[in-house]
């Protein structure tokens, strides 16, 4: 009997999705749900009591892919064969992770909640931004540690080091979501901060092409 249970949440969670972002928390019903769902109400209240839970779910179980990220850009940089490369390789796949309609429209969301939810605002920023930023600041110390790279503030080298990829994608995304880059303009962009970001913290030229492994 479980199965069909388990069926049922993921149809309730991939239907609240879908409404959520479409029309907001104040503009989903329930009944909406259900409807989107192919469930009964009642079917809903058997894995979430109340639209509240069920909004907090989405919200933090979309969260909980950030672990997996944060892995691949230290995995992704090890892989590089030097330290420009591996910068550019991190820069580009923080781009493409971010920088896509599902995960700016979440984004929108969870801000646009933020007066209904605020405390739900704050653990979605402490799991997702918070998390990104402190795999990059151990990314930069250790690379700090091995004098590639000249930091006082690793966290705020990851900050300078997020925004310079981010933010000119981010900035008109977040406002008009068929103004997404094309890839290529994303590489493009993650390859200039990379860039901007190595002539601000390499420790010197010739550390610039040095092999990311010792």
């Amino acid at each position: 009997m479980r199965a069909p249970r388990l069926a049922s949440g993921g149809a309730i969670r991939e239907a609240a999705a879908t409404l959520f972002l479409e029309k907001g928390y104040q503009g989903t019903s329930m009944d909406d749900i259900a409807a989107r769902a192919g469930v009964s109400k009642q079917t809903i209240y058997t894995h979430f009591p109340n639209k509240e839970v069920l909004f907090q779910d989405l919200v933090l179980g979309n969260a909980s892919r950030v672990e997996t990220f944060t892995a691949e850009l230290q995995r992704t940089f090890d892989q590089s064969a030097d330290l420009a490369t591996g910068l550019r390789e991190v820069a580009r796949l923080y781009t493409r992770f971010v920088i896509r309609s599902e995960v700016l429209r979440l984004r929108r969301l969870v801000l646009g909640e933020a007066g209904r939810f605020p405390g739900l605002a704050r653990r979605y920023y402490e799991l997702v931004p918070v998390r990104v930023y402190k795999a990059l600041a151990d990314l930069f110390q250790g690379l700090a540690d091995r004098g590639l790279l000249s930091i006082d503030d690793a966290t705020l080298a990851a900050h300078h080091f997020a925004w310079l990829a981010l933010g000119p994608s981010m900035d008109v995304a977040m406002f008009d979501e068929e103004r997404l880059p094309e890839p290529a303009e994303l590489d493009r962009l993650a390859d200039a901060a990379a860039g901007v970001f190595l002539a601000a913290y390499a420790k010197s030229p010739g550390t610039v092409g040095r092999r990311t492994r010792s």
